[in-house]
């Protein structure tokens, strides 16, 4: 089977500044006198394992009430702009023009738009008018690596072409001041905004075309069906408010790790067999029980921590923000990506070194 090669990948961030030393002052004096849990709750800000998150709209933004047209309208401007820029950078990575893509898949889950982003994207992007549009929602953190893999699909299905993968969050919008909810809150800590973006081609038969930064070898998900309300969105008149369960730390280090092997098995491989785990970062204490699950040393996941610590949790980009940094260290031999997300379902993609 021709196998899709990943060309290039590039991420984005808007460029307002959250430190969350700032965040927590500003929760403090919008939620303290009205909500009794929010002394205890506070703890998450500092625990978070954050220093600074990046947002479409300035901190005095969000401490206005906010409805659905201003958080559309807020979606629509800043994730076209995310959406460019992380593209575009993708395209000159890989020595391309966007007239050379032939397919572009694009995940988002914190915003509507219809005429989707990679639509309204189009003439600013200068993509050919008969490329082909995938937007998905509702993949939540799940949609980086579950993304990667349709995109990685679509490619294999027509050899040769270019397939263009974009996934753009904008988390921050789901900040709620009317919710004095212990899930609000939590969401308040450690939501980020973000894109990612990547060039996929699978070589035509008899071409020998090695290029890339890797290779994807296998893809694979895993839903457990009575998860409904683990994570996901509410949607009221005010917009999506977010439903974050205590169980997914737990759930993760349970679950997690056997769903990733079942994953890896139907691809012919063991855990041995991956030289680096790479993982959506929901958390601090995700993290730590990603360690676990996986049979991995404390510490492990470096890369991970470091990127929640300077973006937060950006949902569905994250991951792929923490694959540009195992990247560029050097590729390893085989990783393994995977994330949660609703559903909830674990998604898995693995990728090998180019030779």
């Amino acid at each position: 089977m021709t196998r899709a090669a990943l060309l290039s990948l590039a991420t984005a961030v808007p460029p307002h500044l959250l430190p969350q030393t700032e965040v927590v002052e500003a929760a403090r004096a919008l939620f303290g006198g009205r909500y009794a849990e929010f002394e205890r709750m506070a703890a998450v800000f500092a625990t978070a394992g954050i220093r600074t998150r990046r947002a479409v709209r300035p901190m005095s933004w969000y401490v206005e009430p906010r409805g659905w047209p201003e958080r559309t309208e807020a979606y629509l401007e800043g994730a076209q702009a995310l959406f460019v820029e992380a593209a575009s950078l993708a395209l000159a990575r890989a020595g391309l023009a966007a007239r050379a893509v032939d397919a572009v898949v694009t995940v988002s889950s914190t915003g509507i738009a219809t005429p989707s982003l990679e639509a309204r994207a189009h003439r600013r992007m200068g993509f050919r008018d008969d490329v082909s549009r995938t937007p998905v929602f509702g993949l939540g953190c799940a949609g980086g690596v579950s993304g990667l893999a349709l995109a990685a699909r679509l490619a294999e299905a027509r050899p040769g072409s270019v397939v263009l993968f974009v996934t753009v969050e904008l988390c921050t919008l789901a900040f709620r001041l009317d919710k004095l909810t212990k899930a609000n809150i939590v969401a308040t800590a450690l939501f980020g905004d973000g894109a990612a973006a990547c060039l996929l081609r699978a070589p035509q038969p008899r071409e020998s075309d090695r290029r890339g930064l890797a290779t994807v070898t296998g893809a694979g998900e895993h839903t457990w069906p009575e998860t409904l309300d683990i994570m996901g969105w509410n949607v009221d008149p005010e917009g999506f408010d977010v439903i974050f369960a205590r169980a997914i730390p737990p759930f993760a280090e349970k679950h997690l790790g056997p769903a990733i092997r079942e994953i890896l098995a139907l691809n012919g491989l063991g855990a041995g067999d991956v030289s680096r785990f790479v993982c959506h970062p929901g958390g601090t204490k995700v993290v730590a029980a990603l360690e676990k699950t996986l049979g991995l040393p404390s510490g492990a996941l470096d890369h991970e921590r470091a990127v929640l610590n300077e973006f937060g949790n950006m949902s569905a980009p994250t991951a792929l923000f923490v694959l540009e940094r195992v990247l560029a260290g050097g590729a390893p031999e085989r990783m393994a990506l995977a994330a949660l997300g609703p559903g909830f379902t674990a998604s898995s993609v693995i990728l090998e070194r180019v030779a």
